[in-house]
């Protein structure tokens, strides 16, 4: 038997790990993404053995085959939220977690924030795939065009739109230490239960979207402007006086999770724009905490 065909019990199972990190880009939750790298798993093992000689980059192959299945993903992605409860918002991954599973220490990287996936959402498929890939992971638009089944001219257009759509909308160029002086005076505001103290942290167009996705209870809609927001939060506290919040580093910076009698209940992540918080996602969904465990 050939290296080649023992791969699938040798370093094959050594690309896990960059295969989840870009799915969980492509589609927005771990599970997605886990699911995504395991049919191509499954993909591969179903080959002959000559079928699997023949691929000199067991890896290469692996991250095409994972682009198509997430496009295919997104593609009914779309129709399958239509009947999602409430607000649907990609999953938030702590940074510097210390477990050695496979699947989830590349994705909780600096740089995979949620301001990030949000914007990606409003991509087409076919954008995102070619942005993550090409950008993320620097594969050629040659690679990319086997991905997507476009002319490598017509994935690298894909990109270039993405790439534009994602830096007018991202809230890139707020310097991180600044962020987290926002979101930690944001905190001190919170600390006080004083209303008028929290809406000067907050922007007057803040919004704040909560996805309990029908599991917990969240906000069914976005909740918009300084004052809703304060109110907003300021009752969710007085509903839940054991509380305690524990500051996290996320992709987008400082956030916090939030510990009901020891069990992560919420994770919370914000934007900012230099001065004041413009938009707070607060992760409810226990299928999406899991890394928060």
């Amino acid at each position: 038997m050939t290296d080649a065909a023992t791969r699938p019990v040798d370093d094959v199972d050594a690309h896990r790990r960059t295969l989840v990190a870009a799915a969980y880009r492509m589609l927005g939750t771990l599970a997605d993404a886990e699911d995504a790298v395991q049919e191509a798993y499954v993909r591969w093992i179903r080959m002959s053995e000559d079928e699997r000689a023949t691929i000199v980059n067991p890896g290469g192959w692996l991250m095409r085959v994972t682009g198509r299945i997430c496009l295919d993903v997104l593609g009914s992605a779309r129709a399958r939220r239509e009947t999602y409860v409430g607000e649907w918002l990609p999953e938030p991954v702590p940074v510097g977690t210390n477990s050695d599973d496979p699947a989830d220490v590349v994705v909780m990287a600096e740089g995979v924030s949620t301001a990030l996936l949000v914007v990606l959402e409003t991509l087409t498929p076919a954008e995102r795939v070619a942005f993550v890939l090409h950008e993320a992971f620097a594969m050629s638009f040659a690679d990319v065009a086997g991905v997507l089944g476009r002319s490598a001219a017509a994935c690298r257009q894909l990109a270039a739109s993405a790439r534009r759509h994602v830096g007018r909308r991202a809230g890139a160029g707020v310097p991180r230490s600044r962020h987290d002086e926002l979101v930690a005076a944001f905190a001190a505001a919170s600390a006080t239960g004083s209303l008028d103290a929290l809406v000067r942290v907050l922007a007057p167009e803040v919004v704040l979207i909560s996805d309990g996705g029908g599991v917990v209870s969240a906000a069914r809609r976005p909740v918009r402007g300084a004052d809703h927001v304060a109110r907003f939060l300021l009752g969710l506290a007085a509903k839940q006086p054991t509380a305690e919040y524990e500051p996290a580093v996320t992709g987008d910076g400082l956030g916090f999770a939030i510990r009901i009698d020891g069990v992560v209940a919420a994770a919370v992540t914000f934007a900012t724009d230099d001065e004041r918080i413009t938009d707070v996602w607060m992760m409810r969904n226990p299928e999406k905490l899991r890394a928060w465990a």
